[in-house]
């Protein structure tokens, strides 16, 4: 054999035999979903959460971020995520509220005095209670940890100053039968749908108002189908949760989980900054854009959701009592 024949076959035997004994880093893809676009306080989080976990794991996890719902709407993502198809979710509480019925505390109406007592709820004892009974239910899914959506008021094309007004309006709330009984109570038409559908609801009539926050009104482009009237009644203050397919998290070593519950609860912080500097830069895009935010006494609102706490609420009140007494 030449010589030169002979020194490549021997280089390439060397390089077969050192791929056989070294294989290849294998590396674990997450697919995280939210249904909000690229860029939202919620994705960004997450998306930083991924890299931080890919660094601690020397390249051995990745996080793909799919925003935008194309992975589906949240119901259909909580079902794929308990199956393992995909690894995180950034999910509404509402939507877990059938799956996991204990977090329907936080679903009803008025139950926080405003969005800093929310807070120091969910970061608090009780906020680790429902995160832990999410894990050890049978859902399927690890509750990785909170993170803020604001308070939910009302858009309309006409204005909202009491319950009155609200008579003959279909609102689209989140699939959920809670928030719908609180809608009715409202005065309004409660209308579910998921949040992929309300856009072409609202543009075709189909619905006459929804309920969110201002940043989702904007996003979502909402704003744009003569939704004009923004009615601050804040009758839903509920935090959003991520939470990880238990499929997924099982497979993880302790050291793995250790970190991921780590960059979580930053992340849980993260977002809440990109929250309150949204909300701020939204709202001032919404009124440029002919929005009118408008105050309007909570109180006859407050009063016409009593029935609402009374049926949802009565095996919570021990619970609704601690928080309560939250400061």
């Amino acid at each position: 054999m030449p010589l030169r024949r002979h020194l490549l076959a021997t280089a390439a035997s060397a390089v077969l035999a050192l791929s056989v004994s070294t294989p290849a880093l294998a590396q674990t893809v997450l697919k995280a979903s939210d249904v909000h676009p690229a860029g939202y306080p919620n994705v960004v989080a997450i998306e930083n959460l991924g890299k931080k976990l890919e660094a601690s794991s020397a390249g051995r996890y990745k996080l793909q971020m799919f925003p935008g719902g194309v992975l589906g709407s949240e119901k259909e993502v909580v079902e794929q995520t308990q199956i393992g198809a995909i690894q995180i979710a950034r999910i509404s509480l509402g939507i877990l509220g059938p799956v996991v019925p204990d977090v329907n505390v936080f679903n009803m109406p008025f139950v926080f005095r405003d969005e800093a007592h929310m807070r120091a709820v969910i970061d608090g004892p009780v906020g680790k209670e429902i995160l832990d009974k999410i894990t050890n239910s049978p859902a399927r899914l690890v509750a990785l940890g909170w993170m803020d959506s604001g308070s939910r008021s009302l858009y309309t094309k006409k204005e909202i100053k009491t319950p009155a007004d609200l008579k003959g309006l279909k609102i689209r709330v989140m699939g959920n039968p809670l928030f719908v009984d609180t809608m009715n109570a409202m005065g309004g038409n409660g209308i579910t749908m998921g949040h992929n559908d309300t856009y072409s609801a609202l543009q075709t009539g189909v619905v006459d108002g929804a309920e969110n926050n201002p940043p989702t009104l904007f996003t979502a482009n909402h704003y744009s189908t003569g939704m004009k009237f923004y009615t601050q009644t804040t009758h839903l203050i509920i935090p959003e949760i991520f939470v990880m397919s238990k499929v997924a998290w099982d497979k993880m070593s302790r050291d793995d989980q250790a970190n991921m519950t780590k960059f979580a609860r930053e992340a849980q912080m993260e977002q809440r900054a990109l929250w309150d500097k949204s909300v701020a830069e939204y709202s001032t895009k919404l009124q440029a854009a002919g929005v009118q935010f408008k105050s309007v006494d909570k109180k006859p609102f407050y009063d016409a959701t009593a029935p609402v706490r009374a049926k949802y609420g009565s095996q919570y009140a021990e619970l609704i009592k601690r928080i309560e007494a939250v400061k």
